[in-house]
């Protein structure tokens, strides 16, 4: 009786079961973390800043590049959640990560990742230039080199993921052809490590207490540290904006000084995103951009102040 249960139950037992066509496809695309899309739409930056967006072959070639770096990001996701795997299955939250729960086999992302990782610099190199391809595969370099170990290290980790945002906003002018102000590399990469530092930030007084709750190198990280980080880089990249708009005061011919007059809008967003740093409540910074109406619409009024400066009159 014992033997012919057994029997029946192994017979009856549910089979793992593969996943669907669709469904892996969604998995990998989940894994590639749309939400972090709107990162890659500092691609336009340089261009904006400079005036040069308005033209089709602009938009065509800003969209690509856009596309090229959203992939190369793509890249970097799947062979991370290929290679973290264990870990994100006993996370509490990680584990329903499509690779960790399942939904993409391990070698699926794997194969997934190393395909946009070789496919992107290479269609960069016969689509734009070079440069194009040469900072796409330096990102891939330096995301996996962050991945394996650089993110263990005091610092540098907060000045690679620094970077990376940086080389965002330098891929777009080096699409076109822009010359990239010192000004403008100034306050991108401090306001890039104001909203890192302010992350790290949140991120450190959320874990108090609570061991092994999310990066490791956090503890070792004070929060008074992280506090002092954040704060310098908002100086900074306020002071980089000034001297940036004032960079070209001579150059001025409009019926009012528009690119000074953004330096307004650009102090308030800084103060105003401050507010949810000083918080603790900035871990998740796409959400803070996305979700906080006054800081929207002091971002559309900043739009339109600098738009007013670059127009073509």
């Amino acid at each position: 009786m014992a033997e012919t249960a057994q029997l029946e139950h192994r017979t009856h037992s549910p089979r793992p079961e593969r996943p669907a066509p669709g469904g892996l496809l969604r998995g990998i695309v989940r894994t590639a973390r749309p939400r972090q899309w709107v990162k890659n739409v500092l691609v336009v930056a340089a261009p904006v800043a400079a005036g040069q967006f308005l033209s089709v072959h602009a938009v065509s070639r800003l969209a690509l590049v856009f596309v090229l770096f959203t992939a190369c990001a793509a890249a970097v996701y799947l062979v991370n959640d290929a290679r973290d795997v264990e870990a994100d299955r006993a996370h509490p939250t990680k584990c329903r990560r499509p690779v960790a729960a399942g939904d993409v086999p391990v070698p699926v992302a794997y194969a997934a990742g190393g395909a946009l990782a070789v496919v992107a610099p290479l269609a960069a190199a016969w689509l734009t230039s070079p440069a194009v391809s040469g900072l796409l595969a330096a990102y891939l370099v330096m995301q996996w080199a962050y991945s394996v170990s650089l993110k263990h290290v005091l610092v540098v980790d907060l000045v690679v993921v620094t970077t990376g945002f940086l080389m965002r906003a330098m891929i777009g002018g080096i699409a076109l052809g822009i010359p990239l102000s010192r000004w403008f590399l100034i306050t991108t990469g401090f306001g890039a490590l104001f909203m890192v530092a302010a992350k790290r930030y949140s991120e450190a007084l959320q874990m108090a207490g609570k061991a092994g709750a999310t990066r490791a190198l956090l503890s070792e990280y004070t929060t008074g540290y992280l506090r002092f980080v954040w704060q310098l880089a908002a100086s900074v990249a306020v002071l980089g904006y000034c001297m940036w708009t004032l960079e070209d005061d001579a150059a001025h011919t409009g019926l009012l000084p528009w690119r000074q007059l953004s330096m307004a809008a650009f102090i308030l967003a800084v103060l105003r995103y401050a507010v949810f740093a000083d918080r603790g409540t900035a871990g998740e910074p796409e959400d803070v951009v996305l979700r906080d109406r006054a800081l929207a619409l002091i971002g559309l009024a900043w739009l339109v102040l600098y738009g007013l400066a670059v127009a073509p009159w």
